[in-house]
C-alpha cells in the first residue's frame, strides 16, 4: 500500500473533530507511577503528583469487542481510520502553565489538528497531530501536542533502518533496566493495550521486531523528570520531544542529560544508540513554573 492507496482527504475530515474527557488523579494512581519511576512521593489530598501523572489520565476505554488486533481501540471514531497497521508515538511537546495534585479532577479537551501522509526510508508514513488541554480546578495546567504515526506492516522494521550509534557528553546519566516487568506495570497504570509493549509473539510473528517496545511516553517521563531535577525541582516552560528509533526490552538503557540552555536531553540504548531526543526550556529561562517537594 502506498500514498496513492490512501483517501487522504477522507482521513483529513476528521480535523477539528473533538472529545473532551474527565479524570481523577487518585492516591493510587499516583502511588503507581511514583513506584514505577522508583520515588517516594506524598499521596495526600493537594499533594504534587508524579512526573508524567497526566499520561495516565483519560485513557481510551473500549470494550473487548471494540479493540483492534494491536490492542488498541479500533480507529474511526475520534482517531481517523488510518489505514496503516503500524502505530507508534512519534514525539510531541508539552506547555506547563499549573501542576497537577493529588486528587485532582482533571478535564482533557482533545483535538485533531492535523492529519498528513509523508513518504520516509521505510515507506509511506501518516501523521496524525492531535492537541490536549489539561484543566484543574485551579484553571489550565497544561497544553500538549501528541504527534503519532502510521506505518506500513510490509516496510522493514525501523530496527535495521536505525542510525549508528553516537558518542554524545552527558553532564548526568541515569542507567534503566529495560525490564518486560517495568513495561507491564505502565501499560497497567496508562491502560494502554498496544501489543507491542507485552506480547512478545506478536512483536516477533507480527511486527517484526525483536523484542517487546519500551512505551514512548515512558521514556518521554524518565527524560522530563530528569530536566525537573536539572532544573531544581521546577517544570520546564517547555518540553519537546522525538521518538529517533525503537527501544528494545532487554537490556539496560540510559537517561541523559547536557549541558547548557535549552537543556538537550536523550535516551540511549545500551550499544549507545538514541531512541527519543528532548529539548527543555528551563524556568531560569522563562520564568518561574511550578515546583515539586525536593
Amino acid at each position: 500500500m502506498g500514498t496513492d492507496d490512501i483517501d487522504i482527504e477522507h482521513l483529513r475530515g476528521w480535523i477539528g473533530r473533538q472529545r473532551t474527557l474527565e479524570d481523577t488523579i487518585t492516591p493510587r494512581l499516583a502511588a503507581s507511577l511514583a513506584a514505577i519511576l522508583d520515588e517516594r512521593v506524598d499521596f495526600t489530598e493537594g499533594a504534587p503528583a508524579p512526573t508524567g501523572i497526566h499520561w495516565c489520565l483519560c485513557p481510551d476505554i473500549a470494550p473487548m469487542s471494540g479493540l483492534g488486533p494491536d490492542g488498541h481501540p479500533a480507529r474511526g471514531d475520534f482517531l481517523p481510520p488510518v489505514p496503516f497497521p503500524r502505530r507508534m508515538w512519534a514525539g510531541g511537546e508539552l506547555r506547563f502553565s499549573s501542576e497537577f495534585r493529588v486528587c485532582d479532577r482533571v478535564t482533557r479537551i482533545s483535538r485533531i489538528d492535523d492529519v498528513s501522509v509523508k513518504h520516509g526510508r521505510s515507506g509511506s508514513l501518516c501523521f496524525v497531530q492531535v492537541s490536549h488541554r489539561y484543566e484543574t480546578p485551579r484553571g489550565p495546567a497544561l497544553s500538549e501536542r501528541h504527534d503519532i504515526v502510521y506505518r506500513q506492516m510490509e516496510s522493514a522494521p525501523a530496527a535495521s533502518k536505525a542510525p549508528a550509534p553516537q558518542t554524545r557528553e552527558a553532564a548526568r546519566r541515569i542507567s534503566v533496566s529495560a525490564d518486560p516487568v517495568l513495561l507491564m506495570r505502565y501499560s497497567a497504570a496508562t491502560f494502554n493495550g498496544h501489543r507491542i509493549h507485552y506480547d512478545r509473539d506478536y512483536c516477533a510473528n507480527v511486527e517484526g521486531y525483536p523484542g517487546l517496545i519500551v512505551h514512548g511516553p515512558l521514556q518521554a517521563t524518565l527524560l522530563l523528570n530528569l530536566s525537573r531535577q536539572e532544573n531544581g525541582g521546577a517544570y520546564p516552560a517547555s518540553f519537546a520531544f522525538r521518538g529517533v528509533s525503537p527501544l528494545f526490552d532487554g537490556q539496560s538503557f540510559t537517561v541523559n542529560a547536557g549541558r547548557g540552555a535549552p537543556l538537550e536531553l536523550w535516551v540511549a540504548d545500551a550499544s549507545g544508540k538514541t531512541t527519543m531526543t528532548a529539548t527543555a526550556t528551563l524556568s531560569s529561562d522563562a520564568g518561574e513554573q511550578p515546583t515539586v517537594p525536593a
